[in-house]
Formats: C-alpha cells, structure tokens, sequence
C-alpha cells in the first residue's frame, strides 16, 4: 500500500466512524425536541431513513409545528426533512379567517420594520398567505415572524419578494467574503453563480447550520432578489 493509498483508506475509515446511523440520528433529534420547551414533544413522532428526518403528529399551534421543523435541523447529520405534523386547534384558538386577518394587518402594522401597506394578507381556513414587495430579505422574514404565534393560524405560506436597490456588481465578493468571515468549513467547496439579481448556490456542506449560513448570506446582499439554493450534505 502507498502512502497515498493509506492516506486515503484513513480518510474513508474516519468519515464512517462520524457517520450517525438512521437509530442516533433519531436519537438525537427526539432529544432536541424534548429539549426545545416550546413544543410538546411526546405528540411527535420521528421517523429515519439514510439521514431523511420525518416529523409526524399533531401539536395545538403553527407555532409548534414550526419550532419542531427548527429543532430537527439544528440535528447535525440530518440530510433532508420531512413534515408531516397536522394543527389541531382547541377551544379559544379557533377563530374566523375575518379575525385572523385584521390581527395581522395591525400586528404588521405595528412592526417596525416594515413600510405602510408593504405586505398584503389572506387568509384561507387558517392559513395565511404573505404577498407584496420589501427592500431587504429580513423585512421579509420580520413579517413571517411577527405572525408565528397569532392564536388561529394553522400554517403559513410567504410569498413577498425583494425587491433589488444597488447594483450588483460585487454580489460575487461580497458573498465570498461574508462566507470567509463567518469560517465555513471549506469555502472553495461553494459555489456562487449569479444570474441578474438571482443567486444560485452550490456545493457541499456538513450540516444544515452551515446550508442555513449559506442562505443567510445571500440574502444579507444588498440587490438579492431570489436565492436558488442547490446545495446537498457531505457523505
């Protein structure tokens, strides 16, 4: 055996050895939803195959169904999720969409963030659709995250686009750059391609920590209208 080959035999030996198996990769995300105090966690059921998490059950509030998605992929390991959690409202949580609707319009009306009649709602049996124009994507996330935990939401679907203001130009560095800064792993493993306003990721990660990094970047560029993300996990 050349030493190349015992370097590489090594390599091999060691990413097996930090592989979970499907039974602690459930393990461990049972664990974080008992964890994460907001949610119920006996009232979700967790299932595993080759690294794909699905999520089953049913939890009292959107805003349950949406900290379990959170908790599962802060799960290192954890390649692909699926939700298959139903809301099952109860008593006083039960409301009209007429309801629903007015409460969102002051509540986004009352966040900070946002400009006067930026975003539109609608609300359908519970469901509640975003639409409209911001500056910057984290306008965009405010809104979805001001109406997380309104009392009768079983879901919520945001569909508000950014709307590009500066020249991208620099787009490529500046990403690179806040990639560098924020110490991902292996930086020449990514790819940025931008077409226009729209940014296309590549590559491999290690964990959904560093994919949501990725993203959080690309969107934290000024005259970012659309971020594609084809980014897939490390065997």
């Amino acid at each position: 055996m050349t030493y190349r080959d015992f370097i590489r035999s090594t390599f091999q030996t060691l990413k097996v050895l930090n592989m979970k198996t499907d039974k602690q990769l459930q393990s461990n995300v049972i664990a974080e939803l008992s964890w994460e105090q907001s949610i119920n966690a006996t009232k979700i059921g967790v299932e595993v195959s080759e690294g794909v998490v699905t999520l089953a059950g049913h939890v009292d509030s959107y805003a349950d169904k949406w900290s379990a998605e959170e908790a599962a992929q802060r799960v290192a390991g954890v390649k692909s999720l699926t939700v298959e959690i139903d809301v099952k409202l109860i008593g006083l949580s039960e409301r009209s969409d007429t309801d629903i609707a007015h409460s969102a319009n002051n509540i986004l009306q009352w966040t900070s963030s946002l400009t006067d009649d930026a975003i539109k709602v609608m609300v359908e049996n519970g469901w509640i659709t975003l639409t409209g124009e911001v500056d910057w994507n984290y306008q965009r996330v405010a809104a979805a995250t001001a109406l997380r935990n309104l009392n009768g939401v079983i879901g919520l679907t945001n569909k508000i686009s950014v709307k590009p203001t500066v020249s991208i130009i620099a787009l490529r560095s500046d990403i690179e750059t806040a990639l560098k800064r924020q110490a991902l792993k292996d930086v020449s493993k990514i790819g940025v391609e931008i077409n226009g306003s729209e940014v296309i990721l590549s590559g491999t990660v290690h964990s959904w920590s560093e994919r949501n990094m990725l993203r959080q970047s690309a969107w934290n560029t000024p005259g970012v209208f659309k971020v594609i993300d084809n980014i897939t996990f490390a065997s």
